[in-house]
């Protein structure tokens, strides 16, 4: 069952500053999706003891669900059930189902699995004018959440970021939850990425400005870190961010709340720019600590 965050080092106030930079589960915003590419029923029981109150979607990526047995995939569902996860497999799993015409199949086929949610994309194939939302009233009708997804995972078939921004705002006002911003799990060559994974600052500012202030229901995958850090930057500490490794999760955390040089180090500048902390001052009753420090120094040297 999943239990409410509490930092251990709650008190200390600088951190304690740090991490309520946060939103807090449930939460609307700074949502973070990871993806799972083939964890076990007891790995994932156990990674949710950790990084629980710090994931609010859990996608299993691609086909990964459909290769995982049974009684294991039903495991992991009811573990991340009970932590009030929303849990749904990858739009690929949905696009396959489409090209052999059992959306509805799959849709009830995914509700009886315990997934509460389904990702629709068009990653790969492209659907006839107003099918893509008949879809989405089809994981309506079926009790899903729909999610949806923009953008293309082949290279030389990338979308503008026009089109994707308006795809988005169509799919938010046919019913979508929320859409997601096409990364891959490379992170490179397709949506907002250019080959080597860095952001092209011209794709981001214009969809983020087409899409105003529904831009909060933007889910954007960035499995690098310096995508993270960046978008971070740009949209602040409580952007939606996807793809992100079940591995990475407490990492992205601390990113989000400071406690990483990409993030920390303008905060620290800012501190002194400002006059809020002075490196030459000396925190009141700390003198004989820090000589106190430099003496256990100095024993430790000569041990």
């Amino acid at each position: 069952m999943w239990r409410s965050f509490k930092s251990p080092w709650r008190g200390v106030w600088g951190l304690d500053k740090a991490i309520d930079r946060r939103s807090r589960r449930p939460r609307s915003t700074g949502v973070t999706m990871v993806i799972d590419t083939g964890l076990g029923a007891q790995a994932t029981e156990d990674l949710l003891d950790v990084i629980g109150g710090h994931v609010d979607h859990w996608k299993f990526g691609f086909g990964t669900s459909a290769l995982t047995p049974a009684h294991v995939l039903e495991r992991k569902i009811e573990a991340l059930n009970s932590c009030d996860i929303l849990t749904y497999p990858g739009g690929t799993m949905l696009e396959a189902s489409i090209v052999q015409e059992h959306c509805r199949v799959y849709m009830s086929r995914a509700k009886a699995l315990g997934f509460k949610a389904v990702e629709i994309s068009e990653g790969t194939i492209n659907l006839a004018d107003g099918r893509r939302q008949r879809v989405i009233d089809c994981a309506l009708n079926a009790d899903l959440v729909a999610i949806t997804e923009v953008g293309r995972k082949d290279p030389n078939n990338q979308q503008s970021p026009t089109e994707m921004a308006e795809q988005a705002l169509e799919d938010l006002e046919g019913g979508a939850s929320w859409v997601i911003i096409e990364g891959r799990e490379s992170g490179a060559s397709v949506g907002i990425y250019d080959d080597e994974g860095g952001i092209r600052q011209d794709l981001l500012d214009e969809i983020t400005g087409i899409a105003g202030d529904k831009l909060d229901w933007l889910i954007w995958e960035a499995p690098q870190k310096p995508q993270q850090a960046e978008l971070i930057k740009k949209i602040g500490v409580n952007v939606n961010l996807g793809n992100i490794d079940v591995n990475d999760c407490l990492a992205l955390e601390a990113l989000r709340s400071g406690l990483r040089f990409e993030t920390f180090a303008p905060i620290a500048q800012i501190s002194v720019q400002t006059g809020q902390w002075d490196p030459a001052k000396v925190e009141d009753g700390d003198n004989g600590s820090e000589e106190a420090a430099d003496d256990e120094d100095v024993v430790d040297a000569h041990a």
